[in-house]
């Protein structure tokens, strides 16, 4: 049902709908190969922008009209195959409005980011008492509004039963009571009586051990201690009283001080500790760990117990006193651990975590945005993946915070510190600038690239036309139980008229001159400013001007005139001036060259095959690293390190060295174990395994027209070896679901954004007597896939930025168009947007 058809069929379909998109172009323009495989151009001095391996798509090359840009189509990136090949076309535009394309990201927990409140965060006024048995939290409660916590995500899903969390969780805990009954519920699905006996005893007795009388001889134990007992899975010192030599003069106490028990020197150590029976589920050892969290507030660490080896029952999970909470001898600390500053300011965990919403603004654009508003460094900021530009997303943003409070950060995102806007009024309006943050929480550590599970949509087409419904419920269905070709999306590869993958081959053939240019080089549409900035420095030769008028969004060619200008004007550096750009964006123009190799040999695959099953030749994981069983990796939370180090030392130590995936090239003999879900194809680099067959050899002949040696792609520049890396084929959504509209107006948005529902502007309405129809996706993809991707398999339609906006322009609702009411002054049209700078996809 969903096969290729025959390659003939397919080249004439393809050439028919590529002279709909393209001028014509005469013969003597286009690329030409001789025998040697080289490309020839009319022009030989000037070859085209695009890579040499262009000539081996089987496609014309673009060219610019006068006064118009250069513009891409999906072939020119090797994009040009479909799942539902034999599914009629189903015309729609993608994009029309902002709105039209709402993106959530989700956390690992598996829960979509949304914006909770606007309203601004209060930190606790007061310390915590530091003795043990007060309150759980380091920090007093907030209100509920400012949403301030410390070790639970934003949207935290529950691992044991709500009526155990709510035991679980006392909101405050007396000085009276300092173990509660509810403790003991809480852990008793974990924990023998006898061993929340003990732990109830070590919590009791704080984070000092108790002093021990011993004649001066304190590393002896005494009789009767766990550690004679190595039968018990259970341990826990004897509790004695403290000795009553504590602060006197002479011999004991000296002794003491010189094991580290004195003031001024290191705590004594702690032997205390209680260890669980063997868990097997990794689900209850991951709801152990939080329990403790939750009901100890970090106090009290879990981890693995390493002390004894795992068995087939499972794994033990130990419990003892944190020393990130303990002060310099053995004194609890007051500020949670989380920083050694006296102030007020510095009594929270070193980091801040909010929720982003922006509007038609790439990440980096926003960080670099929201970096000036709180006077930060742009590295302050991370993020756990990259958005796209053309929509409105949401998504977990964490800040160095540098002694800044979460008020002081809510205040200056808003504008509310320099005297722009009151509190009030920021509550009530849109965020500057498209881009608006909420939800602030502390946290004890930053977000990094990959730490999410990916990306739900809410995607409207408009002006959908389609010769029936069947075809339609066809076409989706088709999706959601097939999934998509999952290609690279054209975000990856920049809208503008200098494509990012050009100069990531530039860089990895070490071409630093012509790299630099390439990045410098004028784009057809861009912002006037640019323009001029671009001219300033290229015509007029202008260094000065050219800095004074380039937008600092403008990132890459930023860092290369500032680089110039400290080499006074000498550019011959070219390496070095590169060096300066943000090595994500440096990266992501070599990836956007390993993603346009992928593309062209996955189009390649289909084409010969199919996608109906695995081929003898393919390529699959040996354990897919989205099924992992849990002997195949640490479990969740679980913490082997030394809890004496500093965070960084212990993540650097908790960090496996790094090993390619184990693959392995499918036989007849092994054809039937597996899926189209689960082919993979290997994006080019030093670590990985090309595909069996004439496959394999494509990928070389890719590579080597293009100047790469295929079998060495180590560089002198560390920053550009490329390890490579496996994607899957196929890719399938969940929570696919779907729902057809009718409209008229084009300017009434038929989707809301967090941001307008919680300053309480009208919710959409649809018309139901409306001239045209809309149709409304709900999916989620996981992370590095392309929503654009998954709506071509449906409209079979050119996702390119460019031809979507002609589609626009041509649709017949645009005569339809009304003044847009104030609530929609945001939301506009992206038709006749100017080419933006190279943007990255959502990951």
């Amino acid at each position: 049902m969903f096969s290729s058809s025959s390659a003939r069929e397919r080249e004439n379909d393809e050439e028919v709908e590529r002279d709909s998109k393209r001028p014509k172009i005469d013969a003597s323009e286009a690329a030409s190969n001789d025998n040697n495989g080289e490309m020839k151009t009319e022009v030989e001095e000037k070859p085209h922008i695009l890579p040499p391996s262009h000539s081996l798509l089987g496609v014309p090359l673009p060219t610019a009209q006068e006064g118009r840009a250069m513009n891409f189509l999906e072939t020119d990136v090797g994009i040009s195959e479909y799942v539902g090949r034999g599914v009629s076309k189903i015309e729609g535009i993608i994009k029309q409005r902002f709105t039209d394309f709402l993106v959530n990201e989700v956390d690992l927990d598996g829960n979509a980011i949304h914006l909770k409140t606007l309203a601004m965060p209060e930190s606790s006024k007061k310390n915590v008492p530091s003795t043990a048995g007060d309150n759980v939290n380091t920090v007093d409660s907030v209100s509920e509004a400012s949403v301030v916590k410390f070790d639970e995500p934003a949207e935290a899903t529950p691992t044991v039963s709500a009526s155990d969390l709510a035991e679980l969780k006392p909101e405050v805990k007396q000085p009276n009571e300092p173990w509660p009954e509810s403790f003991n519920a809480a852990l008793a699905p974990y924990l023998s009586e006898t061993a929340i006996a003990h732990l109830k005893e070590m919590f009791l007795q704080g984070p000092e051990p108790p002093m021990v009388p011993d004649s001066g001889w304190g590393g002896r134990t005494g009789k009767g201690s766990i550690e004679e007992s190595s039968s018990s899975a259970t341990e826990i010192p004897v509790v004695e009283p403290e000795s009553n030599n504590r602060g006197k003069r002479g011999r004991g106490r000296g002794r003491e001080r010189g094991r580290g028990g004195g003031r001024g020197g290191s705590r004594r150590e702690d032997h205390r500790k209680v260890v669980s029976e063997p868990i097997g589920s990794k689900e209850t050892r991951t709801s152990f760990h939080q329990v403790i969290r939750e009901l100890f507030g970090g106090k009290l660490d879990s981890e693995t117990d390493t002390s004894t080896p795992a068995t087939e029952e499972g794994s033990r999970i130990m419990v003892k006193w944190s020393r990130r909470g303990v002060g310099r001898g053995g004194r609890e600390r007051r500020d949670g651990g989380g920083g050694s500053e006296r102030s007020p300011r510095g009594t929270f965990p070193p980091y801040i975590h909010f929720t982003l919403q922006k509007t038609n603004r790439d990440t980096q654009d926003a960080l670099s945005h929201l970096s000036r508003m709180l006077k930060v460094n742009v590295k302050d900021l991370s993020v756990a993946g990259t958005k796209d530009k053309r929509g409105v997303t949401v998504q977990r943003v964490s800040l160095k915070r540098n002694n800044k409070t979460v008020e002081d950060v809510w205040n200056l995102a808003n504008g509310v510190t320099n005297g722009r806007k009151s509190a009030e009024e920021a509550v009530k309006e849109r965020g500057e600038r498209g881009v608006r943050i909420a939800d602030l929480n502390y946290r004890k550590a930053s977000l990094e690239l990959g730490l999410l599970k990916g990306n739900a949509f809410v995607i409207t087409l408009r002006s959908v036309q389609v010769d029936s419904m069947e075809t339609l419920d066809k076409a989706l269905n088709i999706l959601k139980n097939t999934g998509f070709i999952n290609y690279y999306g054209m975000q990856r590869f920049g809208t503008a008229s200098v494509p990012t993958h050009a100069i990531g081959l530039a860089l990895l053939q070490s071409d630093w001159q012509k790299a630099s240019s390439l990045i410098l080089q004028p784009r057809h549409g861009e912002h006037p400013d640019v323009v001029a900035a671009r001219n300033a420095w290229l015509v007029d030769h202008d260094l000065d001007k050219a800095l004074s008028l380039m937008p600092r969004r403008v990132v890459a060619e930023r860092c290369l005139l500032e680089s110039y200008k400290k080499q006074k004007g000498d550019t011959r550096n070219a390496m070095g001036a590169l060096s300066t750009i943000p090595r994500n964006l440096r990266l992501m123009y070599v990836h956007a060259y390993q993603s346009y190799v992928w593309n062209a040999i996955v189009s390649e695959r289909v084409r010969i095959h199919g996608v109906e099953k695995p081929v003898v030749g393919d390529l699959v994981f040996e354990v897919d690293p989205d099924t992992k069983t849990e002997e195949d990796g640490e479990d969740e939370n679980e913490d082997t390190t030394d809890k004496g180090l500093s965070n960084r030392a212990r993540k650097k130590l908790a960090r496996k060295p790094w090993s390619p995936p184990q693959v392995k090239t499918l036989t007849e003999e092994n054809l039937n174990k597996y899926t189209m879900l689960d082919v993979i194809m290997p994006l080019p680099g030093t670590d990985v395994a090309y595909p069996g067959s004439q496959l394999g050899e494509r990928y070389r002949e890719f590579l080597k027209i293009d100047g790469l040696d295929p079998d060495n792609f180590v560089r002198k520049q560390k920053d550009y070896t490329l390890s490579g890396s496996y994607r899957k084929i196929l890719h399938r959504p969940t929570a696919m679901a779907w729902s057809v509209m009718r409209y008229t107006d084009p300017d009434v948005p038929l989707a809301q954004a967090d941001e307008d529902k919680l300053l309480g502007f009208d919710a959409p309405v649809i018309d139901e007597k409306g001239k045209f129809m809309a149709l409304q996706i709900n999916l989620t993809l996981g992370t590095a896939s392309y929503a654009t991707m998954a709506l071509r398999e449906i409209t079979k339609t050119e996702t390119s930025s460019h031809y979507q906006s002609g589609l626009t322009n041509a649709a017949e609702d645009q005569k339809y168009r009304g003044l847009a009411d104030a609530d929609m002054d945001q939301d506009t049209t992206l038709t006749g947007d100017a080419d933006e700078d190279a943007a990255m996809e959502t990951t």
